[in-house]
């Protein structure tokens, strides 16, 4: 059983777009992938269509059901804030065991991929006194690092690929998506990240993109 955590260097980019890209990429080769986002802030329970978990499972080809959404976000809160602050709104007090539960009970019973999707970024507070980054060094998965185009983005992929290094956890690849609107190409933003990341695959992805083939090799999820 192969596994991956996807996280990133920021809010909004485009860590569902990617894990879906390889939940479809993955079951179209005939391989039992699933996908887990154990904790998920601004979620609507009165609107859950088009929300991150409604999409992973429309992915994965299965019906929006309360059973579903259990299985694959177990843990939803309604305010879009960090997971923690979310958690408060609403009187809990989310720990790294709460987390990690659900994690473990998932990697245990995988029998093809297992792809989990984190919340925000690689250091965005996630549990009390646990970031994104703990919960993937708990878990001792290989991990992919989501970046984008926009401005800043170069400094923010090298600072998260220099905290998951440090914490031993530094990503199997990185995948460069293509932030809208911005005035940097996948292409420029790849080399320059090149330049100072020699030897790490990095994977450019395209707005729309259909073939996340080379990403699934990039991550092992082909081996």
């Amino acid at each position: 059983m192969r596994a991956l955590f996807i996280t990133a260097t920021g809010t909004d980019c485009g860590k569902t777009f990617i894990t879906a890209g390889l939940l479809r990429h993955l079951r179209g080769a005939g391989i039992a992938a699933r996908a887990l986002k154990p904790v998920v802030s601004g979620f609507d329970p009165a609107a859950p269509q088009g929300s991150d978990p409604a999409l992973l499972l429309e992915a994965m080809g299965e019906a929006l059901t309360s059973a579903s959404l259990d299985a694959i976000a177990p843990l939803r809160f309604k305010a879009p804030l960090a997971p923690t602050m979310a958690a408060r709104a609403e009187g809990v007090r989310l720990t790294l065991e709460d987390i990690l539960r659900p994690c473990a009970a998932a990697l245990a019973s995988a029998t093809g991929p297992l792809l989990i999707e984190g919340a925000g970024g690689v250091m965005s507070p996630m549990a009390e006194g646990a970031t994104c980054l703990d919960v993937i060094a708990a878990l001792r998965i290989p991990a992919l690092l989501v970046s984008g185009t926009y401005l800043g983005a170069i400094s923010h992929t090298l600072t998260a690929y220099a905290a998951m290094q440090a914490a031993g956890c530094a990503p199997c690849a990185i995948a460069v998506n293509e932030s809208e609107g911005s005035s940097v190409s996948f292409r420029e933003a790849e080399a320059e990240l090149a330049a100072f990341l020699p030897g790490v695959p990095l994977t450019p992805i395209t707005r729309g993109e259909m073939d996340f083939s080379p990403l699934a090799a990039a991550c092992g999820l082909l081996r």
